[in-house]
């Protein structure tokens, strides 16, 4: 190994990286050029003496043998450089934080911009991903943070809610629905993400209605536009756009949203002060 001296910089692009796959979408969540992050980590290999990525056209960067034991340490780097910068009486680091799709925009956007103002020295590297991914992202200690609903979770995960949301169904907007009922004759429009979907069918079974799936997506606008079409009805409890459809609420309880950690990974001070942060 070399001993040129690398940043810490170059270490966090290398994990961003890692959690997202792309070149691009690491820059997204950094606010970097790819090209800076390609740069950083060939001074990385040429720093460290050895090669940490395999980056080909059209299929993203994969990580060689170093290049996961790199990360692997990666992560306690910048746990530490954290925990060190606190010590000196300032939060500073990376909270790597997952978070299920429809939660993104409602629920994680204002929380890291509530962190950022409380503490400028701090970071957020976000991934979505599905529910069982993030769990398991968590559980290997690839994540700090997941934002999730509180719904199938391990219970290895400590958590602590943050939101809810309220399940209501969404028809277009000329639609003479007041309730469940009145569309249980019509095609439904499935968000088909569980645990989304999963709690969408059990508000339908609980108000007595079997509902005939006509459409599935993994997409809340796709629901939107097929429902503002007429295509159909769908229960959700995601914000969308009202263009071309109105909701109607339903007696279902809301559905708690959660900040999930693993339990058996003491919480870093970045992962505190984000805690705390939370509008």
């Amino acid at each position: 190994m070399s001993s040129s001296n690398f940043t810490l910089r170059q270490v966090a692009y290398l994990v961003a990286v890692a959690d997202h796959g792309t070149l691009a979408a690491a820059a997204a969540t950094l606010h970097v050029s790819p090209s800076a992050i390609s740069v950083a980590l060939d001074e990385l290999d040429r720093a460290l003496g050895v090669q940490l990525t395999l980056r080909r056209r059209a299929h993203g960067v994969q990580l060689t043998p170093a290049g996961r034991a790199a990360v692997t340490r990666g992560r306690r780097l910048l746990r530490d450089a954290g925990e060190l910068a606190t010590s000196l009486g300032e939060v500073a680091g990376v909270v790597s934080v997952g978070c299920y799709p429809t939660l993104a925009p409602t629920v994680l956007a204002p929380w890291i911009a509530a962190l950022r103002e409380a503490h400028p020295r701090t970071r957020v590297a976000f991934v979505e991903d599905d529910q069982d991914r993030l769990q398991r992202r968590l559980l290997d200690g690839e994540l700090d943070l997941a934002v999730l609903y509180d719904h199938g979770l391990s219970p290895d995960l400590d958590t602590e809610r943050v939101a809810a949301t309220v399940p209501y169904l969404l028809v277009a907007r000329d639609h003479p629905a007041t309730d469940l009922a009145a569309v249980a004759d019509e095609p439904m429009v499935l968000l088909d993400l569980p645990p989304s979907s999963d709690h969408a069918l059990a508000v339908c079974r609980e108000l007595g209605v079997s509902p005939r799936i006509e459409h599935r997506t993994r997409s809340t606008e796709m629901v939107r536009a097929l429902v503002a079409q007429g295509l159909g009805w769908s229960v959700l409890a995601q914000a969308v756009p009202d263009d071309g459809v109105a909701r109607v609420p339903l007696p279902a309880d809301p559905l708690p949203v959660v900040a999930a950690r693993p339990r058996a990974v003491a919480p870093s001070p970045v992962v505190l002060a984000m805690l705390a942060a939370r509008p």
